[in-house]
């Protein structure tokens, strides 16, 4: 791991479409889109390396080489584009792979681009084809087809309740937090509901499984989406070739990578407490020079309510079995001591497999720089990170960005 970068990094020119259902958008124009909406600013001649994503274009859009795709744009033909992906933290690690292109001096400006295409071109959405899809992220002996992901996830929420005596209705106050938070965010997925989510709506909410030791509902569950986010690094080269001034950049202070074992069972207790997210964290925070006291937003990797206070635990908000107290507390509000998710998380937001990783850093960038809808703009934030999941708490990415 890194403990200071040899040269600087900033984070530019973020975009992202609406996330939700984009009808007849294929993966192919998603790709055009990212590479050139809102770049006519910008020489795109000097963009020097591409790191492109998307995990479930194979099994869902047939189509496994994406780089090719990006190549079709005049702009990016003859570049080094490299296809990337873990599981969900794929996002993130586009945005770490141009990174260290930069830091290499392979370029002195690198794109990251995540798209996901989940919703058919033509036709009702198949979610039991998606849940086979991300079955393909979990090891052999944790596979509950169609329903892998939820089925883990309803696991680790029982383990966490009776680890720490906690009931569904204690857990069901996180949901409404960040449906209210998309409420204001017009890009988000679940950016209009039909009424509002309650806690009481939480619990009433389609319970996902009838075994009682799987509690999981519907509300407390991250949306299927389509979706692409894009975001270019660069170093002070890079920035001046391009024209943006700092004041529209972002720091990229610290990042981390690390992974735990795929398979639950391997894990016994540690899986409440995941040792490479905490140590990707770590290692992002002692780049950056950082203690959680700094930190003055978080995006963490809600694909399923439990995971917000796992997440706030990881990160050093709350000593373990504390996290939910966090919440209780009001510190994860908009105006609280660390607000959580302000862009709705994934839950509400929405979550385009790949794309989520670069959003979530896109959203810290655009906090940073006073860009976000003013109800959700955090006061004076002067550091905020990303937590980024990738499987059954298994590959997690960690940024962390300062205003440049």
């Amino acid at each position: 791991m890194y403990e200071s970068a040899v040269k600087k990094l900033y984070l530019a020119k973020y975009a992202q479409s609406r996330f939700g259902n984009l009808g007849n958008c294929t993966v192919e124009q998603m790709l055009l889109d990212a590479g050139s909406k809102e770049l006519e600013g910008v020489d795109r001649g000097v963009i020097g390396h591409i790191a492109v994503t998307g995990l479930l274009a194979p099994l869902l859009s047939d189509q496994v080489l994406l780089a090719g795709l990006v190549a079709m744009d005049p702009a990016y033909t003859n570049l080094p584009i490299k296809g990337v992906g873990n599981a969900c933290d794929s996002g993130g690690l586009a945005v770490l792979d141009c990174a260290t292109a930069v830091l290499a001096e392979q370029a002195h400006v690198a794109l990251a681009i995540g798209v996901e295409k989940m919703h058919p071109l033509e036709g009702k959405l198949d979610s039991k084809r998606i849940g086979l899809a991300l079955g393909t992220a979990a090891h052999q002996e944790d596979l509950f087809p169609p329903f892998t992901f939820p089925h883990a996830f309803a696991v680790i929420m029982d383990r966490y309740m009776k680890a720490y005596g906690l009931s569904e209705e204690d857990l069901a106050i996180i949901p409404p937090l960040f449906y209210d938070n998309a409420s204001h965010n017009p890009l988000a997925h679940m950016h209009k509901t039909k009424a509002p989510v309650t806690p009481r709506a939480v619990l009433d909410s389609y319970r996902l499984f009838e075994d009682p030791r799987l509690p999981l509902k519907l509300f407390e569950c991250s949306q299927i989406s389509d979706g692409w986010a894009r975001i270019l690094v660069c170093d002070d080269e890079g920035l001046a070739q391009l024209g943006i001034d700092r004041r529209d950049a972002t720091a990229l202070a610290g990042f981390g990578q690390a992974t735990d074992s795929l398979s639950i069972r391997s894990r016994g207790d540690d899986l409440l407490r995941p040792a490479g997210a905490r140590r990707a964290f770590e290692a992002a925070m002692k780049m950056a020079g950082a203690r959680p006291a700094d930190i003055s937003l978080q995006e963490v990797h809600d694909c399923f309510s439990i995971m917000a206070p796992i997440s706030v635990e990881t990160t050093g908000f709350a000593d373990y079995g504390r996290g939910l107290q966090f919440f209780r507390d009001g510190h994860a509000t908009r105006d609280g001591r660390c607000p959580i998710n302000t862009s709705g998380g994934l839950i509400a937001k929405g979550h385009p497999i790949s794309a989520t990783g670069i959003a979530m850093v896109g959203w810290i960038h655009q906090q940073l720089t006073g860009q976000v809808p003013s109800p959700l703009q955090v006061k004076s934030p002067t550091l905020g990170t990303t937590l980024n999941i990738g499987g059954p708490i298994c590959s997690t990415v960690v940024t962390v960005q300062r205003p440049a």
